[in-house]
């Protein structure tokens, strides 16, 4: 399992057994910034939407598919998709996040995520192209043309 890879299973920790509580996922993020504020979004794609480009954040993101499919591609690992009840997570700091698209070109796309966001840094930064040009020998190998 790769360090970002969702946890669906059996929990890492002890947890209650409670009716009606399904852990999804149960992830240590690498860090959390001092100080850092916590932001809870809702993206909504519609059908075949890209998703936003390149871009990092300055915290740990932890993901939640609510309908539909994401194409998730963060630096070093291969292109995955996330399907509705399945979790993700990105490091945040230095990694660039490549692909949050909807993989689905006919059916829109709904995910939560929740971000721990670093004080006085925007929770989402554009990577442009030169510095993607810089760092393309870190992402994995893109699959065949589709």
């Amino acid at each position: 399992m790769s360090k970002n890879e969702s946890v669906n299973g059996p929990a890492k920790r002890d947890v209650p057994a409670v009716q009606g509580l399904t852990m999804l996922a149960d992830i240590q993020p690498p860090f959390i910034p001092e100080g850092a504020s916590g932001m809870t979004v809702l993206v909504e794609w519609p059908p075949g939407h890209p998703g936003a480009a390149p871009h990092r954040h300055s915290g740990p993101a932890f993901g939640y598919v609510i309908e539909g499919a994401v194409r998730f591609e963060l630096e070093g690992e291969p292109e995955r998709v996330v399907k509705a009840g399945e979790t993700f997570w990105e490091p945040g700091g230095d990694v660039i996040h490549y692909q949050d698209g909807n993989a689905l070109p006919d059916a829109p796309t709904t995910f939560v995520v929740f971000m721990l966001c670093e004080p006085g840094r925007p929770m989402l930064t554009f990577v442009d192209e030169e510095e993607l040009a810089q760092r393309a020998h870190l992402r994995a190998p893109r699959p065949a043309a589709r």
